[in-house]
């Protein structure tokens, strides 16, 4: 029996849904699976009941976003771990056994995440872990690199959580996904805040997965995606930076801001972007915002000295 639970939130997934679920039903360890429907109306719930019926399904009327989804989800799990995949990914056999071995072998470890491979292209990488800099960005290590490289499990800012394994009890000490988030940025954010509290999130390049990426959102770039991941960048700095690192990385900060802002104009999405600033602001303002912001612990001080040192050197890192 494996000791992980495979929660998978779907959104109108037909077109992926079945290669996905067949990958973990056919891989080397078939762990429990939960999927999330998040309201989907295209039949691709109703062709998970139909197909596979080990498969435990909570569904919402409605699309509830990520966080909210994979949080039921990970309450529901009764194992030791959770392995998150994303609808739009296919397992490759030993993804689930690498994971669950990787995350067993550092007791500090948080997250775990997997070595995601461009489904179209798959001769490129998807993504190497997450990295997070102080210029307020966060992005996918080694996205659109040859599949060689990242070859070495490491220590990355955070996992992303299209295919990553996490210890379950940590989650009761840091709190779940942040439901304010809806989507984007929420892996970051929790990865975060393991940093503070001293764990560990790792990538480990034996587990391999294919994404197809943008699945729900559609493509690449667009203003639902710029908006909210405007909007959810401004909250994620507030809510885990203290006041004194916030004013140390302000002039980092504002630069990224002001390149985000000149990038987005130039697609034509210069307007959803700073719309999405602005709803940032709000969020930080809001009783909502300002009651999920992480407390300063002096004990936790040895962590954010780590974690600026990040934010510094993320910053060379994601322009190497």
């Amino acid at each position: 029996m494996s000791d992980t639970t495979v929660v998978i939130p779907n959104y109108n997934g037909i077109k992926y849904i079945e290669d996905c679920l067949d990958s973990i039903y056919q891989g080397s360890v078939v762990p429990e699976v939960i999927v999330v429907d998040n309201g989907s109306s295209d039949g691709s719930l109703t062709l998970v009941r139909e197909k596979y019926k080990k498969a435990r399904i909570i569904s919402f009327d409605e699309n509830t976003g990520f966080s909210k989804a994979v949080n039921a989800g990970i309450k529901a799990a009764e194992t030791e771990y959770v392995l998150l995949l994303n609808n739009d990914t296919a397992a490759e056999r030993h993804m689930v056994e690498e994971l669950e071995k990787a995350v067993k072998e550092d007791k500090l470890a948080f997250s775990v995440c997997a070595k995601m491979i461009n489904l179209h292209r798959p001769n490129l990488l998807d993504g190497a872990g997450d990295l997070y800099s102080a210029l307020g960005w966060a992005y996918a290590r080694g996205k659109d690199k040859d599949i060689s490289a990242y070859d070495k499990p490491c220590r990355v800012f955070s996992a992303c959580a299209g295919a990553a394994i996490y210890r379950r009890e940590v989650f009761e000490k840091i709190g779940f996904f942040d439901e304010s988030h809806f989507a984007y940025l929420e892996d970051v954010d929790i990865g975060y805040r393991a940093n503070i509290n001293g764990y560990h999130n790792i990538y480990e390049p034996a587990a391999k997965v294919r994404h197809a990426g943008s699945a729900v959102s559609g493509s690449r770039h667009n203003a639902f995606k710029v908006r909210l991941s405007a909007r959810n960048s401004v909250y994620l700095v507030y809510k885990n930076m203290p006041f004194l690192q916030i004013v140390l990385n302000l002039p980092f900060l504002l630069a990224g801001y002001l390149i985000k802002i000149f990038f987005f104009a130039l697609k034509g999405m210069g307007g959803s972007y700073l719309k999405g600033l602005l709803l940032g602001i709000k969020l930080c303002r809001s009783k909502e915002g300002r009651s999920r912001k992480v407390r300063f612990r002096v004990r936790n001080l040895r962590n954010y000295a780590w974690i600026q040192g990040q934010l510094w050197v993320n910053i060379f890192r994601r322009f190497a």
